[in-house]
């Protein structure tokens, strides 16, 4: 089956793209890439080498994803956003990022056309973390988001925040994409801020490919949805669970 995954041109998460592409890859999915104008895209670097003091960027498995991720053709030629033809595709991933990159994909109109295009085939839809907004920010047939009446989770606030007052001494504004928290914007496209759920707190322990037990998801018909890299390999494994019921 086929699985299309959007991307900016650059700062997109290491581990929210190349933890998919591989469990994806593994179960004999292809996976298609998509950048605005065709460019090869390019993760975060600060996720590769440490966000302060080599700390809080990707855990060593998703690097090595990602470096086996950049010599896949299909990664290295991806397809211009507005050639996109959804119903040709099975599944759609929306992974996050939070450097400034991640404007690109987060605020294009095109695609959160293409991405309002693909909800309507009823078919897979998994988004994590900063994902998630490019769901918030379309509109369905009535001027509402998309996910209005879906439960969902994103990146949650007590996270956004926490990360932004550790670095900002030294990144500055680097984990604040936006003014507005990311919880925020997505809670107020609900039609009840009662759809969006928070999950159990947590600021250190990742999920794993053999340990589930620090990670969350939400399920709602043909969506899952995520909260940060430390979800990536369970929300993978329910997203896949979706695309298989339907083969």
């Amino acid at each position: 089956m086929r699985v299309l995954l959007p991307l900016p041109d650059r700062d997109f998460d290491v581990t929210e793209v190349a933890v998919p592409w591989r469990l994806l890859r593994d179960a004999g999915h292809e996976v298609v890439f998509s950048t605005e104008n065709g460019t090869t895209p390019a993760a975060d670097p600060l996720l590769l080498t440490g966000v302060l003091f080599g700390r809080l960027g990707a855990e060593p498995e998703p690097q090595r994803f990602y470096r086996d991720l950049l010599t896949d053709p299909a990664y290295q030629h991806p397809l211009p956003w507005a050639d996109l033809t959804p119903s040709t595709y099975d599944g759609l991933i929306l992974p996050g990022g939070h450097a400034p990159g991640m404007r690109q994909y987060l605020g294009s109109t095109t695609l959160q056309h293409q991405i309002a295009e693909f909800w309507r085939l009823d078919r897979p839809v998994g988004a994590i973390c900063h994902g998630v907004l490019a769901l918030a920010r379309t509109n369905d047939s009535t001027g509402r988001s998309v996910i209005a009446d879906r439960q969902t989770t994103c990146l949650p606030k007590y996270m956004e925040r926490s990360a932004y007052y550790l670095t900002a001494w030294r990144r500055g504004r680097y984990y604040r994409t936006y003014p507005a928290y990311v919880q925020d914007e997505v809670t107020a496209a609900l039609t009840s801020p009662t759809q969006f759920h928070r999950g159990p707190t947590e600021l250190s322990r990742r999920g794993t490919a053999t340990d589930d037990s620090p990670a969350f998801t939400v399920q709602d018909g043909n969506y899952v949805s995520a909260r940060w890299p430390g979800d990536a390999y369970l929300f993978t494994r329910h997203f896949l669970n979706r695309l298989h019921s339907i083969e």
